[in-house]
């Protein structure tokens, strides 16, 4: 078997997307040298970093001599096929795309809405204020994991984590929507499916080190 490459992981320590990465690394056994990317202060707009990320988001996984890959699920899915095992992914199709379906809902159609630019933009551009951005977040997590619950509650495949008895890359995604809104105080509702499976979830090593406190630039 080939050696494993080193990576560095441009990293920000409550971004969920960046928990994601996190997550998957410390489940496969892998490491990359966590690079502190400040999106607070601004500095995933320097030209450095855009040059990496034109988007300026975070993470980007980096390997020396090759792209910067970036996306958290396109990330995800690198570490699946540079290191299979244990698997993130169910080897049947049927499965693979109801893994992938699941993760999407949270990734693709709740996170990308509460993002710090999108916040800069409506606080900026539509003169929303604190109490409303907080409202903003209450919705449209609550909406995200609404929907989500109603597939993990009615549909079979769904067994200690969301889907059998594995972990998959649907509860990696699913455990960094509820760090970052641990982050931000605000409680899932009606989700007793949801809660059940991050339960087992918290107490797995890899997300408790995942945890967004634990990282470099979190508040003391």
């Amino acid at each position: 078997m080939s050696a494993i490459p080193e990576f560095h992981l441009y990293a920000f320590w409550r971004s969920s997307a960046t928990f994601r990465v996190r997550a998957a690394l410390n489940l496969k056994g892998l490491k990359a040298h966590e690079l502190f990317v400040n999106l607070e202060a601004g500095e995933h707009l320097r030209p450095d970093f855009l040059a990496i990320n034109p988007l300026g988001g975070i993470p980007a996984l980096v390997q020396a001599g090759q792209p910067p890959i970036t996306q958290s699920l396109a990330i995800l899915e690198f570490l699946e096929e540079l290191q299979p095992e244990p698997p993130l992914l169910p080897r049947d199709l049927h499965g693979r795309a109801r893994v992938r379906s699941l993760a999407a809902m949270l990734a693709s159609d709740t996170h990308p809405l509460l993002t710090p630019r999108i916040k800069k933009y409506l606080a900026t551009q539509a003169g929303m204020d604190d109490a409303a951005w907080r409202a903003w977040q209450v919705h449209w997590f609550g909406t995200g994991l609404a929907a989500l619950e109603q597939r993990l509650a009615r549909e079979p495949q769904t067994g200690r984590y969301c889907h059998g008895d594995t972990v998959t890359m649907a509860d990696v995604v699913l455990a960094s929507i509820l760090a970052v809104m641990r982050v931000f105080k605000i409680p899932s509702q009606n989700t007793p499916t949801i809660d059940r499976i991050m339960a087992s979830l918290d107490a797995l090593e890899a997300f408790a080190l995942a945890d967004p406190f634990r990282q470099q630039g979190a508040p003391a």
